[in-house]
């Protein structure tokens, strides 16, 4: 069977990216998760003093920098599960605390940042055969992916799971933090400048808020199928 691209966008906190890993594991693709190279250059800036005390970016310091920023993914031996690596360090761990989720934002909202993400994800698609989750894949990283998929859900049940998936880390968390943070992400996500959070013409649109994991997977692997025949 040919290889595709496959590109799943959607809201934050919708279980896009165990929903597009679960997908590349089982059938064998790689996943690119996008999000990651947003959180490691969001990690980048905090480690370099790139963000003034009110919370912006020193723009100009980050564009000159851009370039020495490489973000690379590794497969786990033991979990199977991609890892990110930022500059040839493993930063797995460190881009998924509340500190990097709360700086994400208005990095990912600079021009050309994401030009430069977006040009070393189009470099991992060149052999197809990956599958990536974000926000604008679909739209403007593989505008000519075979299958995409726009995930939603709502803003109460995306802030109960991240609530969860905290609690069960250990982290101390608070619903009513990770609501708002869910609802600010949400607006910036859809009214920022450079592409914002849209649905394809040609998405096939997924509201996960009341199915199971195993339903989602189930119909996931129904439309791979479907797509990866379709483009014989």
């Amino acid at each position: 069977m040919k290889k595709i691209i496959i590109a799943i966008d959607g809201f934050s906190s919708c279980g896009k990216s165990t929903m597009a890993k679960d997908l590349a594991k089982e059938i064998g693709y790689i996943y690119i998760d996008s999000g990651a190279m947003y959180r490691a250059v969001t990690l980048y800036c905090l480690e370099n003093g790139l963000f003034n005390t009110d919370g912006s970016i020193q723009e100009e310091a980050l564009r000159q920098q851009m370039r020495q920023i490489q973000i690379s993914f590794q497969l786990n031996p033991e979990t199977q599960r991609p890892m990110t690596f930022l500059n040839g360090k493993n930063v797995e761990e460190r881009i998924r605390t509340m500190e990097v989720s709360s700086h994400v934002s208005p990095v990912a909202a600079l021009d050309f940042v994401r030009k430069a993400l977006v040009q070393q994800q189009q470099e991992m698609g060149k052999e197809k055969g990956i599958v990536m989750d974000g926000r604008d894949i679909g739209t403007a990283v593989f505008p000519n992916a075979e299958l995409k998929i726009f995930v939603t859900a709502s803003a109460e049940i995306r802030a109960q799971r991240r609530y969860e998936e905290l609690k069960a880390k250990g982290q101390d968390a608070s619903f009513e933090e990770i609501l708002h943070n869910v609802e600010e992400r949400d607006r910036i996500d859809q009214n920022r400048a450079v592409s914002p959070l849209r649905k394809a013409d040609d998405a096939i649109l997924l509201d996960n808020s009341h199915l199971t994991i195993a339903e989602q997977k189930q119909w996931l692997k129904e439309q791979f199928e479907k797509a990866a025949h379709a483009s014989h």
